[in-house]
């Protein structure tokens, strides 16, 4: 347990700088897939602890539960893609031009599903090989960026109990493991 503290603190530490600073490309040796990586530990660590020591462990309690409806029903938690959406939009208050999102190939959310055929492959490369990240680069308005896709898997019963049961869900047979979509990192590659 310690040895997995301590790997998180550094990545916490790591990615704080880099946000910080906010351009990959500004860090000599450092390579953009290198930095992807790291953000990617991190940002994985966080959703899965909220995930299995929050969410999960409210519901089994009987506790407070994880809501579509958290912002307007002040008894509810959010759910943990809309904990990632949120720290996404906190994190680009600070001037970065880093970004990450959910994906799926089976989206609640219509905002979750591919944007253009590429990420549809790079979703489609990751549920294949989920031990993989797909990466390359992207062009967003005048900016170019690093792109890494990484799968992003069911870890408890609270997510895929979740998506099982929403009315919305595509899919309605998820098991733990299961390749439930992705998480895309998205770094600048130049500062302007």
């Amino acid at each position: 347990m310690k040895r997995k503290f301590a790997f998180i603190a550094t990545c916490l530490t790591l990615s704080g700088g880099l946000t910080t600073m906010g351009q990959a490309a500004d860090l000599p040796g450092i390579p953009p897939e290198v930095v992807a990586d790291y953000l990617h530990a991190v940002i994985e660590a966080d959703r899965t602890f909220y995930t299995i020591h929050v969410v999960e462990r409210m519901q089994k309690q009987g506790g407070t539960l994880a809501s579509e409806t958290w912002r307007s029903d002040k008894t509810t938690l959010p759910l943990p893609a809309q904990v990632l959406r949120e720290s996404n939009e906190l994190a680009t208050l600070t001037g970065t031009k880093v970004r990450y999102r959910l994906m799926s190939l089976w989206p609640i959310n219509p905002q979750n599903a591919p944007a253009s055929d590429p990420e549809r492959s790079n979703l489609e490369a990751v549920r294949q090989h989920p031990e993989r990240s797909a990466t390359g680069t992207i062009k967003i308005g005048e900016q170019t960026y690093f792109q890494a896709v990484y799968a992003d898997r069911a870890v408890t019963q609270a997510c895929i109990g979740c998506h099982n049961a929403h009315p919305r869900s595509p899919k309605k047979d998820f098991k733990i493991a299961d390749v439930m979509g992705a998480l895309v990192i998205e770094i600048p590659l130049t500062h302007e």
